[in-house]
């Protein structure tokens, strides 16, 4: 009866250097570091570990090693699936992941939607093997921003909370550009107003926006935009307390839809629709279709963002470039991580004149 073999041990680093009678340093260099060998050596090297079954070092024992992940921690305010549909976080992403591409680092995406657990916040983010985060767009009181702060890593916002000390900042000023717009929409002759804008707090809210509710908001963005507009209402002498704003918690055409709806039903006197996002303003202007309302000859209806989609459509806003923002986010980190200096950038932004704004009807 044959003797049954023990079980052959898997290959390792140090296996591999002692049959190839080389240091383990230059196994390990001829997948991490093949500039330091010859293309000779670092062909035997890997030969001998593809006969062997090996598939080079363990890369969770290098970051243990050398204390570097190689990779950036990306926070999003959304569901991860929202981030692949929404124009405006896809183009960030690629412009993130293009700096980071170019930095040599990976990008691992953390959802922190406004309808996950605050308990887990913390665990998620602890242990993400991380050595830096972007934090796109969050609330000032999210739980995973204040996770992020506790790592202690180098940190880049893009957009908001404002006022982060330790954290870098890629942002627009959202107020002057919306003003912008405003300003446009009022010098056509518009005094009867309303503003549809994303939700203003974590908790899940649909509706007309009590004075309260504005003024504790814990979207700077939001908020912000919509003070753009009351500051050029007050500027043209117009009331900024007859603004009507509608909340929608869910970001989507949808919702842009449905609070056209309610907007107008709330003021039958209004005669145009600020979106402070694009996505809401195309609700919009489904909305308008639907029912019959021309624009922008009964209503004027505009964006803000400047995606492809309104583009297309003509739609009167506010263009930024969101994907030299992810660039600039990428970095951003690089820069605060060599020099322990944080910084905040702000990128133009340009009012784009197209065709969903006009004058209100004379008998408005």
């Amino acid at each position: 009866m044959s003797r049954s073999r023990e079980p052959r041990r898997p290959a390792t680093l140090a296996s591999i250097a002692a049959e190839l009678k080389v240091s383990r340093t230059t196994v390990s260099n001829a997948y991490n570091r093949p500039d330091q060998l010859s293309p000779e050596l670092r062909e035997r090297v890997l030969m001998a570990a593809k006969r062997r079954g090996y598939a080079g070092p363990d890369p969770v024992a290098r970051s243990l090693r050398t204390r570097k992940a190689g990779a950036v921690g990306l926070v999003l305010t959304e569901a991860l699936s929202y981030s692949f549909r929404d124009p405006a976080a896809m183009a960030f992403l690629a412009g993130l992941a293009e700096s980071c591409e170019a930095a040599g680092q990976g990008l691992l995406l953390i959802p922190a939607g406004p309808d996950r657990d605050d308990t887990a916040a913390a665990a998620v983010v602890q242990q993400a093997g991380v050595d830096a985060f972007v934090v796109y767009s969050v609330a000032d009181d999210d739980p995973y921003l204040l996770a992020v702060r506790e790592r202690h890593l180098p940190i880049v916002i893009c957009d908001q909370p404002r006022g982060v000390p330790e954290a870098a900042l890629v942002a627009i000023d959202d107020r002057a550009a919306m003003k912008v717009l405003a300003d446009q929409v009022i010098a056509l002759g518009h005094e009867h107003i309303a503003v549809l804008c994303m939700r203003l707090g974590r908790d899940r809210r649909d509706g007309v926006v009590p004075p309260d509710r504005l003024r504790d908001s814990h979207f700077h963005v939001q908020r912000e935009r919509i003070a753009g507009v009351k500051d050029s209402m007050a500027e043209a002498g117009l009331d900024p307390d007859t603004l009507t704003v509608v909340e929608r918690f869910e970001h989507t055409t949808r919702s842009g839809h449905s609070a056209a709806a309610q907007a107008l039903q709330a003021n039958r006197d209004t005669t145009a629709l600020l979106c402070t996002t694009d996505v809401l303003a195309l609700g919009a202007l489904k909305f308008a279709k639907v029912t019959g309302i021309d624009v922008p000859g009964q209503l004027t209806v505009t964006g803000f963002d400047g995606v492809e989609d309104a583009i297309r459509e003509n739609v009167t806003t506010v263009r930024q470039d969101a994907e030299e923002k992810g660039r600039r986010a990428g970095a951003l980190l690089v820069s605060t991580a060599r020099s322990g200096v944080v910084a905040a950038e702000f990128l133009p932004t340009e009012l784009v004149k197209g065709r969903t704004a006009g004058p209100p009807p004379l008998s408005a």
